[in-house]
């Protein structure tokens, strides 16, 4: 008999398409950096001292990036999403384990975790999380 394929190895697929948080957050920055640089070019240019170009740069360069990058910032948005997401379900599962139940289908429980029906229950005191 063959097991089923888990529904997190699509998501796995799908992060392995598009670049992670970190990978697009730094792609934006860049991005970011190098727009102000190129304004900043262009009045140096056009005579204006280089620290006030880097200044307007500045500026005009948040509003620029707003609408040229337009796709970058969904790329990041999704990728922000994604990851609270992930976050989340991580954190839903760790708490159930510490409960003594059984973790959602389609996941594993964490390494060295105990199984659930290792789990005691503890005094009979609820959960008392932090948050």
């Amino acid at each position: 008999m063959t097991a089923p394929t888990p529904p997190s190895s699509t998501a796995a697929r799908q992060r392995g398409r598009e670049p992670g948080l970190a990978a697009t957050v730094a792609l934006y920055a860049l991005a970011r950096i190098v727009l102000v640089a190129v304004v900043a070019a262009l009045l140096t240019l056009a005579g204006v001292p280089l620290l006030l170009g880097v200044l307007i740069g500045l500026i005009v360069a948040l509003p620029l990036s707003m609408v040229l990058f337009r796709g970058l910032r969904a790329r990041l948005d999704r990728a922000i999403a994604a990851k609270t997401a992930r976050r989340g379900a991580e954190r839903d599962s760790l708490r159930a384990q510490l409960r003594g139940e059984r973790a959602p289908e389609g996941e594993a429980p964490a390494d060295g975790a105990p199984e659930a029906g290792s789990a005691q229950a503890g005094d009979g005191e609820p959960d008392r999380g932090r948050g």
